[in-house]
């Protein structure tokens, strides 16, 4: 890669961000940019979130901020991140770190000073880039520059080691391949797909954690089918055994001009089986929200318009459905920014025209709204009508009881 320097981007005009800097030691190289951000930047992308490396231990980086009025959080102590509270936004830094002991899911850490041994506990060269603030100067230490330059998702060191150390660094592979990559790196691949059974050992949090945004990446479809073709879904969603409905979807939610989805995405890749949805969801230990969009989103949908769609799901779940079961693409779409309507009628204005409070006015005010629903959700007046009518008939019905 010809760039030997980070370029100008927004967040590196943070507010506070040159001060933390300066604080920390930036004219004698006590503290650098790393990861996301060096990276990111490097392939002209938004960054979100600014990590920095540091030389300090932990206690003196805490001491450094509050010295001189920046407030530091400490949220992860045990792993040497300090949060630092900038105007801007809030930044972590990291104390350069070593691995003394890995078991797959933990790792219990040595704090350093050598710039090059936290480089090699990271994953992939793509994220062992660091970069001076003052200057800009790149530092790599595995060949990232060119991996970033050929497209290449690639381990630093043996993949195999790598996986033992964190089994979801197999996720983290494929995650980042859908991002960044074009070919996959044979060995990273070769190593990914002999070591998936130990999928099974993480907690499966980490798991959807990864896969979410894994299903939303720009080459996602693609990924996905060779994960299946590779075996790697098999150890903890066997259910995932077809790329062909997330390729579909896809597709339909570009021409409807409707953002990727992770739920909707990892709908696709299951059976159209609200059992098997719960199963999965409750599986991955997803919110009840996602668990229920998960659940919709295998149920069928019928004929009736859209919007009545929209009106008995709700315009998340009614989108949802219409794409996952090969409606027209623009009656999604018409969802995008549709707001529902509302009933103009209450149970109060059914009891003031004669009905007794109790379940005859809710079994009437239901009755109504079908109706409503039916003619395409009419105005007030059509519908004082159609409740003139409803509340005579009850009343008749009643009369002759």
């Amino acid at each position: 890669m010809e760039r030997v320097t980070l370029p100008p981007a927004a967040w590196r005009t943070r507010d506070g961000l040159a001060r933390l800097c300066e604080v920390l030691g930036s004219a004698e190289g006590k503290v650098r940019f790393v990861g996301g951000a060096v990276r990111d930047t490097l392939l002209g992308l938004d960054v979100a979130d600014v990590d920095l490396a540091t030389t300090h231990s932990p206690e003196q980086v805490i001491a450094l901020l509050r010295e001189n009025g920046i407030k530091p959080v400490p949220t992860g102590l045990a792993h040497g991140t300090v949060t630092a509270v900038l105007p801007g936004g809030p930044v972590e830094v990291t104390t350069l770190r070593c691995d003394v002991a890995t078991d797959g899911r933990h790792a219990t850490i040595a704090f350093t000073d050598d710039w090059r041994e936290d480089a090699a506990r990271r994953d992939f060269t793509i994220n062992a880039l660091y970069a001076d603030p003052a200057t800009g100067a790149i530092f790599d230490y595995f060949g990232g520059l060119d991996d970033l330059e050929a497209h290449r998702v690639r381990f630093i060191g043996d993949p195999l080691k790598r996986i033992a150390e964190d089994h979801l660094r197999i996720l983290r592979f494929f995650r980042f391949h859908a991002r960044f990559g074009d070919e996959p790196d044979p060995a990273g691949l070769a190593a990914c797909t002999a070591r998936a059974n130990d999928l099974m050992a993480l907690s499966r949090e980490r798991i959807a954690m990864e896969l979410l945004k894994l299903l939303v990446a720009v080459h996602a479809v693609d990924v996905v089918a060779l994960m299946i073709a590779h075996g790697i879904f098999v150890p903890v969603l066997p259910e995932i055994a077809s790329p062909d409905r997330l390729g579909r979807l896809a597709e339909r939610e570009a021409a409807a001009g409707i953002a990727p989805d992770p739920i909707r995405r990892l709908a696709a890749l299951l059976p159209a089986d609200a059992a098997i949805a719960e199963d999965v969801g409750a599986r991955l230990k997803l919110s009840k929200a996602e668990r229920k969009r998960l659940v919709s989103a295998a149920g069928p949908i019928g004929d009736e318009p859209a919007e009545v769609v929209g009106y008995r799901l709700g315009a998340t779940l009614a989108i949802d459905r219409l794409l996952l079961c090969g409606r027209p693409v623009a009656e999604a779409a018409s969802l995008i920014a549709w707001q529902p309507p509302v009933l103009p009628i209450t149970g109060g204005a059914l009891v003031a025209r004669g009905l007794r409070k109790g379940p005859d006015v809710a079994k009437t005010l239901r009755e109504i709204e079908e109706q409503w629903i039916a003619l395409g959700f009419p105005g007030e007046a059509q519908v004082m009508a159609i409740a003139d009518a409803a509340v005579a008939q009850r009343l008749r019905a009643s009369s002759k009881a």
